[in-house]
């Protein structure tokens, strides 16, 4: 396994704001990617990567979620897909807050479908259907934007929502605006 550059907003490097390809098999070279990918989210500490944030456009991504969210050394699911696409969506929607691994430091608060089922392929080619609620449907919906050239900050509903956290002298994390309000 070789740990990828991920790309950041910065770059000057278009592959975040472009539709991917599909992956038309699930080959050798894709599970290869696949498991660079998930060395490399691993290393930066996040929860999922999209080919687009290792400068690849293709539709592959991967998620690791922890069982317990109240326990994040704990046991973890892991999934390694291509061709993701969410077939059904609830109507209930839910904000809470999000970061990515392409926008360091900057958080937003966005709103996404409580409920989801996505279907994809798996690192051997075969038709997966997941039904998802919860962290696991906010991360999966995160990550599947990034196959369509949508950024979390797209998805926000007012400058309001996005923020950096510092840490007052009380050890506590607050929210600092990224723009002064009007």
């Amino acid at each position: 396994m070789t740990l990828r550059t991920i790309v950041k907003v910065d770059d000057d490097n278009p592959v975040l704001r472009m539709r991917a390809q599909v992956v038309p098999a699930v080959s050798r070279r894709i599970r290869d990617l696949m498991d660079d990918m998930v060395a490399t989210m691993r290393d930066a500490e996040g929860v999922g990567l999209a080919a687009p944030q290792v400068g690849l456009d293709l539709q592959v991504i991967v998620v690791e979620v922890p069982e317990d969210l109240e326990e994040p050394d704990g046991p973890s699911r892991l999934w390694t897909l291509a061709n993701p696409r969410v077939i059904s969506l609830s109507e209930a929607m839910e904000e809470g807050r999000e970061a990515c691994l392409s926008i360091p430091d900057l958080f937003g608060d966005v709103p996404r479908h409580v409920d989801i089922v996505v279907e994809a392929l798996d690192r051997y080619g075969r038709t997966q259907r997941l039904e998802l609620s919860g962290f696991e449907a906010r991360v999966f919906q995160h990550e599947i934007d990034h196959l369509q050239g949508i950024l979390y900050p797209d998805r926000v509903t007012g400058p309001d929502k996005l923020y950096y956290l510092e840490e007052d002298a009380e050890g506590n994390w607050v929210k600092v605006p990224l723009a002064a309000p009007d």
